[in-house]
């Protein structure tokens, strides 16, 4: 079914559930990598804050099978469980001494974000871009982001510099970095039962070890290259330049140079991951990079 047609109906029943009173409207939604999404508002007089709710997933449902009727109950009842207390305002983002201190950094690729990138304020690092966000955090409402956009920037008066001396303290304050070896990390999931069908897509010959680094959150986690000493820590324990593959958002593969590693072979390996196990608002950079210890810098392959 068209997405036009699905959002339609959905919203013409999820008014006639919800009565008088509410209304629906759906977005478009650009997240990363220029993917847009159609996000339903359901909304009521009085609130300040609504959740989106994301449609692709419940029209992939309704094809694959689900009645209507069903499609529809399981996303009031999303819609029930992320709407916030009325008393739950975002006034507090007004104010930058209440912001400062979870002002954070992530990022993201340049290629396919440029329309998102012209809006928010950001730093070009190689071929991506470091982009800068709150972290939330609320007892009631949980973890989540609020990217920062120019306008946020504008009314706060701060800058890009400001933003970035913030984003560099903070980041790791709130997210500390961890690299451990893919296997362990595999094992912890699969012991979890966290995606018990899970298989390693990165597999190397000769036994070199991969480590991934990301961050304890596990999201958002590949900005921690970035992260003051954390490379040259790690090629100081390694002993070894070594090379940087791109999985997501959330992480990097570390692999030591050994001096016989075939680069064209990562950079395809990088490429197929990316396009068969990554969702693509998760993607990366399909690029391959290089830690160069007597340097001190990261350097495109």
């Amino acid at each position: 079914m068209d997405m036009e047609v699905f959002a339609k109906k959905v919203c013409a029943e999820v008014e006639r559930e919800l009565g008088e009173g509410f209304r629906t409207e759906v977005r478009e939604v650009r997240k990363n990598n220029g993917i847009l999404l159609h996000g339903l508002l359901i909304l009521s007089k009085g609130q300040t804050v609504v959740p989106t709710i994301y449609l692709e997933h419940f029209l992939e449902a309704y094809e694959s099978g689900l009645p209507f009727e069903e499609v529809v109950r399981k996303l009031l009842a999303v819609y029930r469980r992320d709407t916030l207390p009325d008393e739950i305002k975002m006034d507090f983002f007004k104010s930058f001494v209440n912001v400062r201190d979870r002002i954070c950094y992530c990022l993201i690729g340049r290629k396919g974000n440029e329309e998102m990138l012209k809006g928010i304020p950001h730093v070009e690092f190689l071929d991506l871009a470091i982009c800068f966000y709150y972290a939330y955090h609320d007892e009631k409402m949980g973890d989540g982001i609020i990217l920062i956009y120019d306008s946020h920037m504008e009314m706060w008066r701060s800058n890009i510099m400001e933003l970035s001396a913030l984003a560099e303290r903070n980041t790791q304050r709130l997210f500390p970095w961890e690299c451990r070896g893919l296997g362990e990390i595999l094992e912890e999931m699969i012991g979890s039962g966290e995606d018990a069908g899970i298989e390693n897509p990165m597999e190397m010959p000769c036994g070199i070890p991969l480590k991934v680094l990301t961050n304890n959150k596990r999201t958002r986690g590949a900005v921690c290259i970035l992260y003051p000493g954390v490379l040259d820590k790690m090629a100081e324990e390694m002993g070894s330049d070594f090379y940087i593959l791109p999985s997501s958002i959330h992480e990097t593969i570390i692999i030591p140079d050994m001096g016989n590693e075939d680069s064209e072979a990562l950079k395809k390996m990088i490429r197929d991951v990316n396009s068969t196990q990554v969702a693509p608002e998760e993607v990366l950079s399909d690029t391959l990079y290089r830690y160069d210890r007597a340097e001190k810098r990261v350097v495109i392959v």
